[in-house]
């Protein structure tokens, strides 16, 4: 699972190596449920590879889920998600949207959740100006890591 992680700054050597057409999603994937790899499934079957941006710890913190979210830290995080067979390859960006790291990766397909509108996003903007596509995949409903966090929460 580790050959699945790839620093920022190494991306274009790695992306490389990776069968075409690219999809690109990105998200916290705190505690991975249902929801999350039902997503991640759908998203790949959709290219040829399909690579993860994680939000780090102070990138998710600053989404505002709570003061001690994430509750997996980044490194975790991207090991559970590498070691899914959806996943091509995981990296990670700091910022509060992954607008650069789209920009150096020039994803085929953005992929996010049903829960966003496409149209607003600016990472959608820079994907269609080189020619490439951005869905929004149905929403699974049900599933919800800030659900779960508080269900655990009020059972203990």
């Amino acid at each position: 699972m580790t050959h699945k992680l790839c620093r920022p700054d190494q991306l274009l050597p790695c992306l490389a190596r990776l069968p075409r057409p690219l999809v690109f999603t990105n998200g916290v994937f705190d505690v991975l449920h249902r929801g999350h790899v039902m997503y991640l499934e759908q998203a790949r079957a959709l290219g040829g590879s399909l690579v993860v941006a994680l939000n780090t710890d102070a990138s998710a913190k600053r989404l505002g889920k709570g003061p001690d979210r994430p509750l997996n830290n980044e490194v975790d995080r991207a090991c559970v998600i590498a070691a899914l067979a959806s996943s091509s390859l995981v990296t990670w960006f700091d910022e509060d949207t992954p607008l650069e790291l789209i920009r150096l990766v020039r994803p085929d397909i953005l992929v996010k959740g049903g829960d966003y509108d496409m149209e607003t996003l600016a990472e959608t903007q820079v994907v269609k100006a080189y020619g490439g596509r951005a869905l929004a995949l149905p929403f699974v409903h049900g599933y919800s890591t800030t659900a779960l966090v508080k269900k655990i929460r009020s059972t203990s």
